[in-house]
C-alpha cells in the first residue's frame, strides 16, 4: 500500500505576517485550501468564539473546502510555584482539549511552558528560547510541576480522545531530552 505525504499548516502562519491586521480563522482557513494544503492546525489564541455554533461553522468551512482540521495548538506553561496559576493553566488546556473534540481534531500541540525570567519576547529570541530558572527554583522542581500538571490533563485527553504532542519548544522542552524526561515520566499514550 502507497501512503500518500499529506500536508497540513497551522493558521499561525497566515495570521499576521507580513499584514497590519490579524487574519480571523476562517481566512485563514481559506488561505490554506487555495494554496493546496490538505489540512489545518487551529492555532486557539486566533479564536474569538468558543460557543458551539461558531465551532461548528468553522467545522462546516473546512469541510466544504475539503480540509482537514488536524491539530489544535494552545499557548498553556506549568513553570510556576504557586500551585494556583498551575491550576488556572490546567483548567485552560482541559478547555482547549474540549474545544479539540468538538472540532473533530485529534491532536493538540502543548508544551511545559517557560520560567518567564526573560525581559521580553525579544530578548527570549535573541537568546535562542533559554532563560534562567526561576531564583529559588530548580529544574527538578518545574520538571516535578510539568509532570503533575500533564497527569491531571491526561484523563481529559483520553476521553476526549485527542492525542497531546509536547512540543519541542523553550522551557523544560527545549530539548529533546527535556521534552523525554516528560513523556517517558508518564508512560501515556495520550501525550507524545
Amino acid at each position: 500500500m502507497k501512503i500518500k505525504n499529506r500536508l497540513a499548516v497551522s493558521t499561525y502562519s497566515f495570521w499576521q505576517f507580513r499584514r497590519d491586521d490579524l487574519r480571523d480563522l476562517e481566512t485563514c482557513i481559506d488561505l490554506a485550501a487555495e494554496i493546496g494544503f490538505d489540512g489545518v492546525e487551529i492555532l486557539h489564541r486566533q479564536m474569538t468564539d468558543e460557543s458551539p455554533a461558531y465551532l461548528q461553522r468553522l467545522k462546516r468551512r473546512a469541510f466544504g473546502l475539503g480540509i482537514d482540521l488536524c491539530g489544535f495548538s494552545t499557548h498553556q506553561g506549568f513553570l510556576y510555584p504557586e500551585k494556583e496559576k498551575r491550576q488556572k493553566e490546567i483548567d485552560h488546556t482541559i478547555r482547549c482539549i474540549e474545544l479539540a473534540y468538538a472540532l473533530g481534531i485529534p491532536t493538540m500541540r502543548v508544551n511545559t511552558g517557560r520560567w518567564n525570567t526573560s525581559k521580553d519576547f525579544d530578548e527570549l529570541m535573541k537568546n535562542r528560547g533559554i532563560e534562567p530558572i526561576l531564583p529559588g527554583h530548580t529544574e527538578d522542581e518545574g520538571f516535578a510541576w510539568v509532570i503533575e500538571a500533564y497527569e491531571k490533563i491526561l484523563p481529559t485527553a483520553e476521553k476526549c480522545g485527542v492525542l497531546l504532542g509536547l512540543e519541542n519548544h523553550w522551557g523544560l522542552g527545549l530539548t529533546p531530552e527535556g521534552v523525554l524526561r516528560i513523556v517517558n515520566a508518564i508512560k501515556s499514550p495520550w501525550l507524545q
